[in-house]
């Protein structure tokens, strides 16, 4: 068993239905993807969908939090789909600076920014990997409230090195954000990952499909393996 709840993100929604159906899973996260991808939304999908996910019940009896995924997106961009779509967190997978980061805080200080590092094949949680882990996370310090770490590409449905985790966990715990791991997780291996690494949050989304749409058996069998575990 971990040492405490771990935070369970479903990503990648698109349909009111499957959102529906989740109703009284202990889901933290939702997410909708804005950046280019076959699970792509507009901002008017995206406005109904929170609408569906206002309506159901996540973990501990409340609604879960809307995430939106956007990569490189300028702010005027960003401004825009957030006065149509309210979401909670804004996660950001490209090159997203911390100056950028600080403007956007400035501009929605009520929402919340996440910063994803894309972790490249490193051989070892060695202390290369700590450092390299320290530099990539220490100057968004202060400025954002989480950290993602995923495959490189993000959406890939592959694993990286999970050797690294320590290093990023370390790294994460010093600038103060809980740490989520992505990339390739399904039920088979959540289990895995959560009793060697005991990551604060998990994020899935192709793991959780069936020719490439949300299944929402595979929702529950994949939260259920972290709520064993």
């Amino acid at each position: 068993m971990t040492s405490r709840e771990t935070r369970i993100k479903i990503c990648g929604l698109r349909d009111e239905g499957i959102i529906a159906e989740m109703d009284g899973l202990p889901i933290h996260e939702i997410g909708f993807v804005f950046a280019p991808s076959k699970r792509r939304v507009s901002a008017a999908q995206a406005a109904a969908l929170i609408r569906s996910v206002h309506e159901i019940s996540g973990a501990g009896g409340v609604s879960p939090r809307t995430v939106g995924v956007f990569v490189n997106a300028a702010p005027p961009e960003l401004d825009g789909i957030l006065d149509i779509a309210p979401l909670d967190v804004v996660q950001l997978h490209g090159d997203e600076s911390p100056d950028y980061c600080r403007e956007l805080k400035s501009r929605h200080p009520d929402v919340l920014i996440w910063r994803v590092i894309s972790v490249k094949e490193t051989a070892s949680g060695d202390e290369a990997a700590r450092s390299d882990a320290e530099a990539k996370l220490r100057p968004y310090g202060g400025i954002i409230d989480a950290c993602l770490i995923d495959a490189p590409g993000g959406g890939t449905g592959h694993p990286f090195n999970w050797a690294v985790i320590e290093a990023y966990k370390a790294a994460a715990q010093e600038a103060g954000v809980p740490l989520y791991v992505a990339g390739g997780l399904r039920e088979e291996n959540v289990q895995e990952l959560l009793l060697n690494h005991n990551p604060d949050g998990v994020d899935v989304s192709s793991g959780v499909e069936s020719d490439g749409v949300k299944d929402i058996h595979k929702i529950r069998a994949f939260v259920r393996k972290v709520i064993q575990s």
